[in-house]
């Protein structure tokens, strides 16, 4: 292999090892739980291979770079982007610096190389703003082991150092509201299958109805955009499905829901009401007002900034998940059900 332009990585050392990433990383990283026999094989390669670990590292046992890096995926929708703002303002308030690096778009082939430069930044810490569930944060979490860092967004899990706003708990108050309105054929349009909060939303949507006794009314899925509401609430006319109210996963997909429920024939929300997620700044002046559920995304990432600082000055900070609430908003594009 020639390494006259290219150092080896901590994915070099695995491939030549014949062992995982994760592997080499505790391996560098000191943890215990390698045998003697894979310690002493990793140690030879990285020796072979020239491989240098991470500078980070060597920075936060010397001094301080006053830098935090941000880690990004999905940041073009409104949820991350705002995460973004918070993180920001809450970084330069603490005296930090940002440095960003964004994963959206990047080809496969080119994920462990981008992963390996992430872990030579000298930062004191990272915030992974991880909405989605996708191997390339499991490939960062083994590359940070050992530094401080911490994720937004991500599912439930009370023993990673996250900040994360509670889904169900919106999902719940968003369907229960139609619920008490008298509905009984809910449908929903969901975000894509992938993402952690349209993961727990749908199948909260799920679990309240059928505790208050009802079957769902038939579900589409979007992709977060306007037109892919548009798209899933037209299938869900053309389809058929009885429904007198409709979850949408979040405003966007609202807003073309609701035009494609017009140009069906339904009025919103005299024939069908409807409810979105996140109370985007223009959810107040939608046509009707949109009934939602908001998340102070700003607050996520101010936390999150304050949660990592402390972890960089007392690194014995036991790891746990800061959870937010959401708070329901009730406008006019919803209305009690009334049987004719």
């Amino acid at each position: 292999m020639d390494r006259k332009d290219k150092p080896a990585t901590l994915y070099d050392v695995a491939a030549y090892c014949g062992v995982s990433y994760q592997t080499v990383s505790r391996v560098i990283n000191g943890s215990p739980q390698v045998s003697a026999k894979t310690r002493h094989r990793v140690l030879e390669a990285v020796k072979i291979l020239g491989y240098q670990p991470n500078k980070a590292a060597r920075t936060l046992v010397t001094r301080r770079s006053s830098m935090l890096e941000v880690i990004t995926y999905g940041s073009d929708y409104y949820g991350p982007s705002q995460m973004m703002y918070g993180v920001e303002r809450a970084a330069r308030q603490a005296g930090y610096r940002l440095t960003f690096a964004s994963l959206e778009g990047i080809a496969p082939q080119e994920i462990a190389g981008v992963v390996e430069n992430l872990g030579t930044r000298s930062v004191d810490g990272t915030v992974i703003i991880a909405p989605v569930e996708d191997p390339i944060f499991e490939q960062i979490e083994a590359l940070y082991q050992g530094l401080p860092f911490l994720k937004i967004g991500t599912q439930v899990d009370p023993l990673t150092p996250s900040v994360a706003i509670d889904q169900a708990q919106g999902s719940r108050q968003a369907t229960q509201h139609l619920i008490d309105l008298g509905h009984t054929c809910i449908a929903a349009i969901r975000g894509p299958e992938q993402w952690h909060d349209a993961n727990a939303r749908h199948t909260t949507w799920l679990a309240t109805l059928r505790a208050n006794g009802l079957e769902p009314g038939g579900f589409e899925i979007g992709n977060w955009s306007a037109q892919s509401g548009y798209e899933a609430a037209y299938r869900l006319c053309s389809a058929g499905i009885r429904f007198t109210a409709l979850v949408v996963g979040n405003d966007q997909m609202a807003l073309g829901a609701i035009r494609a429920l017009r140009e069906c024939g339904q009025r919103v929300p005299d024939d069908i009401s409807v409810v979105g997620f996140d109370d985007i700044p223009e959810a107040a002046y939608f046509d009707p007002p949109l009934t939602t559920v908001r998340q102070d995304f700003a607050a996520m990432g101010q936390q999150a900034v304050a949660y990592l600082v402390q972890i960089i000055n007392d690194p014995h900070t036991p790891a746990h998940q800061k959870l937010l609430f959401p708070k329901f908003i009730e406008r006019s594009s919803t209305r009690a059900f009334e049987r004719s």
